[in-house]
């Protein structure tokens, strides 16, 4: 079979860093937007609510890259044992790993002969690859990168919440909670559209289910502001 004339791109390609970087940049437009309207609603001045903005940037920036970095460092740490304890299984026990990886492509349609030869050419290109492509799932594609998915979703905070603080910082104080929910729900529906894009999914549905849950989460805590600012 001749090989195609060009490398074939697929949205599972997308699917590490495009999570971590939709995530990053959706919690900043929407973290730091709620919290501008929230003490912007408060009745508080300018000053307040930039200085309550911008260490929401820098804390929410932090918070994603660690919390990124554990998660994605847990997973790594997960396929690594599995990949050892393959290898290991590999060494103790080749004639049983032979046989479990035939009947895993038996299983999947092939026919028993055809399924052992294929194990057979496999295993012996490359043992642990095989098991752990198509018995544990797990692929270059597709592996945990911490630092990666850290980067990603902090830099991608950073720059999401730095729009409700610019918004913030040239509109006049009556207009600053209009102002910064407006912007910053056209800002995640055009997100979420992009987002649903490079991952191969409908525009429309990823911009609505984003423009929900933000003006929903803009609305509450205007609602906190109001109701907590003129009682403190």
């Amino acid at each position: 079979m001749p090989r195609p004339s060009h490398p074939e791109r697929h949205f599972t390609e997308r699917i590490g860093w495009l999570r971590a970087a939709v995530l990053g940049a959706n919690d900043g437009i929407v973290s730091t937007a709620a919290l501008v309207v929230g003490v912007a609603a408060a009745g508080t001045d300018r000053s307040a609510i930039l200085v309550a903005g911008l260490a929401g940037l820098v804390a929410g920036a932090m918070s994603m890259a660690a919390g990124e970095y554990i998660s994605v460092s847990s997973q790594a740490d997960t396929e690594r044992a599995d990949l050892a304890r393959e290898q290991s299984e590999l060494a103790s026990d080749p004639e049983g790993e032979l046989r479990e990886l035939a009947g895993i492509y038996e299983a999947r349609g092939l026919d028993p002969e055809l399924a052992q030869r294929v194990a057979e050419q496999l295993t012996a290109h490359d043992a642990l690859g095989a098991h752990a492509r198509d018995e544990l799932g797990i692929s270059e594609v597709l592996s945990a990168r911490p630092v990666q998915a850290a980067l990603a979703s902090a830099a991608t905070f950073a720059v999401g919440a730095a729009l409700p603080l610019v918004v913030a910082a040239v509109t006049p104080r009556a207009a600053i909670i209009l102002a910064v929910a407006a912007s910053s729900l056209v800002c995640l529906a055009a997100l979420g559209a992009l987002a649903a894009s490079a991952g191969g999914a409908g525009r429309m549905r990823g911009a609505a289910r984003v423009t929900f849950w933000s003006a929903l989460a803009l609305l509450m805590t205007a609602l906190v502001g109001r109701v907590f600012g003129t009682v403190v």
